[in-house]
């Protein structure tokens, strides 16, 4: 990929609740190995709440598709901090646009030792932002039905939940943009 079209007006640095600052920036294709740490270093219930239940299977080829973003179409936010001087990957908030090119679906993962702090509601209101800027009409989420913190922090920023129309055991939280 051609970081030239990383768009770079989406970087930002914040101060969450409790810990160093926090810089949230487009996932690069150079992210590969703090996103495989990131992932790697999840605790098996944060890695099947963000792989519904462990249905996807993390290999190399998985991991390079997540940091080869296409960002004319769909967006995700990496949300990094320095620590003993390297660049470490703490969250991830992406959207891929459906096929309808009016709506998208989100996923979002904060790491273990960082959740609570504001970071995930930072994230994922910068993607509806974003969502709403590119003129999308609709975002939404699936997430284990037994996820209630997701599910309350997508109910925080307007989102509704509601039952998912295939799978009794998730639950899809949908935010209208237009």
């Amino acid at each position: 990929m051609n970081l030239s079209l990383v768009p770079e007006k989406y970087d930002e640095s914040f101060q969450p609740v409790i810990g160093a600052p926090v810089t949230m920036r487009p996932l690069r294709p150079d992210d590969l190995d703090i996103e495989t740490a990131f992932v790697e270093g999840l605790s098996p219930e944060t890695r099947s709440n963000r792989l519904l239940g462990g249905a996807i299977r993390i290999t190399r080829e998985y991991m390079e598709r997540l940091t080869q973003v296409n960002y004319e179409r769909d967006m995700a936010l990496a949300a990094t901090v320095m620590l003993d001087d390297r660049e470490t990957l703490i969250g991830v908030a992406r959207y891929a646009l459906e096929k309808d090119g009016k709506s998208c679906e989100f996923a979002l993962v904060i790491a273990d030792a960082w959740q609570g702090r504001g970071i995930g509601h930072r994230m994922l209101g910068k993607l509806v932002a974003v969502a709403k800027t590119r003129g999308l009409e609709t975002i939404y989420g699936d997430t284990l039905a037994s996820n209630r913190p997701l599910i309350e922090l997508a109910k925080k920023l307007g989102f509704a939940p509601q039952r998912h129309p295939d799978e009794a055991y998730l639950t899809r939280v949908v935010l209208k943009l237009a």
